[in-house]
């Protein structure tokens, strides 16, 4: 796997640093694969049938939050896969709320979405281990703002400790 530095500041918009704080002085191939195991400790510690209630009216069940992680993973891998090979065109943005309303997550079982999760991880290592070192810096646009590959790969990790730490504070 490739190992990088992460981004500098100039490589992302200054909202993605509440995630990248969270990754200060880690390191990303061990971040990407430990976060499966994290997930599944943190399920397996729970009684059955939390993960279908949100823990105030109008907030995400478990379900939903584990599904906007995949989904948020999913829309930044490929960010980052047009960027590594040169795309020019502007990415467009996406409204988290309707994608977990559209995907109905709570309609999935819990394994699944824990399938699904690895699966995401495993896709995420091949495609960083893949990519040349050089194309980690390249700047694309998503969400009308510039972007490296390398931000993208570092955002990841950190957009997850974010929602975990909210699911073992919250729920």
């Amino acid at each position: 796997m490739n190992t990088f530095l992460p981004p500098n500041k100039d490589e992302y918009a200054a909202y993605f640093d509440k995630y990248l704080s969270q990754v200060i002085n880690q390191n990303i191939s061990d971040l990407i694969t430990s976060q499966i195991e994290d997930l599944n400790t943190l399920i397996s510690s729970k009684p059955e049938g939390w993960d279908s209630v949100p823990y105030q009216s109008g907030k995400w069940t478990p379900k939903e939050v584990i599904g906007h992680v995949i989904d948020t993973e999913r829309i930044m891998t490929f960010r980052a896969l047009c960027f590594a090979r040169g795309e020019k065109s502007a990415l467009p943005g996406f409204d988290q709320d309707p994608y977990v309303l559209n995907a109905r997550f709570g309609h999935v079982p819990i394994e699944i979405l824990m399938e699904d999760f690895e699966a995401q991880r495993k896709a995420l290592r091949t495609l960083i281990r893949t990519l040349p070192e050089s194309s980690l810096d390249n700047v694309g646009t998503a969400s009308g703002n510039p972007i490296t590959p390398r931000a993208l790969f570092w955002i990841i990790p950190g957009h997850f400790i974010h929602h975990l730490n909210i699911l073992k504070e919250r729920y």
